[in-house]
Formats: structure tokens, sequence, C-alpha cells
């Protein structure tokens, strides 16, 4: 019989986010795949999980795909993780299930954690219908993907990192206007979780003198 690959959700920050589904399937796989075994470690560690783990990130996914398979249709059930989150989501994981579902294998997405949907939620933005951008890009092509939202009429949710913020948001002013109404909120689920709502003027002046740690979710209000 072959195995299964599970996409595993894990907490973006605290840890009573994990599902006890989750930790019951982390126990029961044969193996884990980590974006980063040092990171999940910690993780596992403190639910009791003891598994064989190996590193699966963007610069191995490739070169990874044949032996995972192989191990999928030799009975092997796997689990795929990330840093933080659900994986694929602007993490590793679409090759990997594109390539299980090429091979008629089966794959199974449990749900759980991922920062964007309580970063909208508690926008006090429209929620019914978004764009999920993830990350722009740094450099080719980014300014072509910001004159196609031009005109974007749902609200639009972007990943950003500490050091870019104050940028994103100088170009989100240029294209989007000083007065469209958005939200910043950055260390979701953590200690010094924070939530910074008002014009894109506003925010930007908020975060020239406060702190730039954590990862960000930006919330845009559309057109």
């Amino acid at each position: 019989m072959n195995g299964k690959l599970y996409l595993i959700p894990t907490p973006i920050g605290n840890l009573e986010d994990i599902t006890l589904r989750a930790i019951r399937i982390l126990k029961e796989v044969d193996l884990i795949l980590a974006e980063d075994t040092r990171t999940s470690a910690p993780l596992l560690k403190h639910f009791g999980i003891d598994k064989k783990i190996f590193a699966h990130h963007q610069h191995n996914e490739h070169k990874a795909l044949a032996e995972i398979i192989r191990f999928l249709k030799e009975g092997t059930n796997i689990a795929l993780i990330s840093d933080a989150g659900t994986p694929a989501i602007s993490d590793p994981g679409f090759l990997l299930v594109r390539e299980v579902l090429k091979n008629e294998l089966q794959v199974e997405c449990l749900p759980g954690a991922t920062a964007f949907v309580p970063a909208l939620v508690n926008s006090g933005l429209s929620a019914d219908r978004f764009t999920f951008e993830g990350f722009l890009p740094v450099k080719k092509g980014r300014q072509t993907r910001l004159k196609e939202l031009v005109d974007e009429k749902r609200t639009m949710i972007f990943y950003e990192s500490p050091h870019r913020v104050l940028k994103t948001l100088e170009e989100f002013i240029q294209y989007f206007g000083t007065d469209r109404p958005a939200s910043v909120s950055r260390e979701l689920t953590k200690l010094f979780e924070e939530t910074v709502r008002g014009t894109l003027s506003e925010i930007k002046t908020h975060f020239e003198t406060n702190t730039l740690k954590g990862e960000f979710v930006i919330c845009v209000q559309g057109r």
C-alpha cells in the first residue's frame, strides 16, 4: 500500500495553536520534512514527537522530489511542515504536492494556523472577497505587479519583512493613495502582537517611530 503525504500547519507563534490532530499525525507518520530542521526541532520536542526529520526547502526541493515519491510508493507516510503556518502558503510545498498528485498518490492537508487569516479578519476591512499576494517581487516585476493592482477592488493581503516594510508602505501610498484604508499586523499570536489600522499615510507615520520587528501582514482596502 502506498504512503500518504500530510501537510501539517504549525503555529505562527503561540504553540497552543497547533491542533490535536496535527500532533497525533506527526507522531504517527514515518518521517517529517521540515523547512528548517533547527527551527522545527524545539516544536517537535515540546510535543514529545521523536521522528526522523529531513530538511525540505526552496534550495533542495527540486532534487528531493524523486526520492520522496519513492518513499511514498514504498508505503512511507510523510508529514511536511514549514517553519510556521501552512506549507505552500509563501513556503515550500507546491512543487511536492503537484508531483505527488501527478504520481496518483494521496495528499491530505490539515486545517490550521496561517498568518493572513487573523490579519484580515481583525483588520476591519472587507473579508468577503480578497486577494492574497504574499511577498511582492523584491526587484524584477515589482512595479509591474503594483501597477496591475491599482484597479483591484478586493481587499489585498501582503506579507513583508521588517527591513522592507517602510519602503513597501511608501510604494503603496504612491500607487494606492495616501488615504487608502489599511491595516498592518505584526508578531501575530506572540507576546508583542500589534495591529495598526488607519490610512496608509497614518500607518507609515506610526512605523517610522515605532518597532519594526517580526513578520508583517499588510491588508489594503481595494479601490
